[in-house]
Formats: structure tokens, C-alpha cells, sequence
């Protein structure tokens, strides 16, 4: 599944700020733009939320942008929206 993410690096925690369904997230993340760490923390913090491994989430675009494409491989659309909302709610 192809996520649309607007990502906050440099805020206080990481968090799923805000989900319009099917596809839109805006996350904050406590990475700050720099030397790809923003990247790795969002690919970290994505692998947890869908429980999968590294090698299933690929950034599609925008690596030096705060608007990317994400693709989550090996789950359903529906798997990914109740592993998003079941974020918001433990947040």
C-alpha cells in the first residue's frame, strides 16, 4: 500500500499527528532533518506502528522533502488503516 505522509522533524515526540482515510498521514517525528536521520527514524517508527520488517518500507519520494510517498509492502489496506488508528488511540 502507497502512504502520502507530510512529516514534522524537530518536534517533541514521535507521533501520528493526523489520518485522513485511506492513505494521508501527517506524522512529527524528534529527528531532525539532517544526514537522513529524519528518514530512518520515520522507516523506524513506521516498521513499529505495522509490526514489519525493514525491508518492507520503501520511501517512493521525496527523501530530502517533508512530503513523501511511502510504500508499505506484505499488508492490506485494511491491516494498515487498523494499525493506524490503533496508534492514534495508544497515543
Amino acid at each position: 500500500m502507497i502512504l502520502e505522509l507530510k512529516v514534522k522533524p524537530g518536534s517533541a515526540k514521535d507521533k501520528i499527528l493526523v489520518f485522513k482515510k485511506p492513505n494521508f498521514l501527517e506524522i512529527s517525528l524528534k529527528a531532525k532533518p539532517e544526514k537522513n536521520k529524519a528518514n530512518e527514524s520515520l522507516c523506524q517508527f513506521l516498521r513499529k506502528i505495522f509490526k514489519v520488517p525493514k525491508n518492507q518500507i520503501k520511501i517512493l519520494k521525496g527523501k530530502t522533502s517533508r512530503n513523501k510517498l511511502i510504500k508499505v509492502e506484505g499488508l492490506t489496506e485494511k491491516e494498515v488503516i487498523k494499525a493506524i488508528e490503533k496508534a492514534l488511540k495508544e497515543s
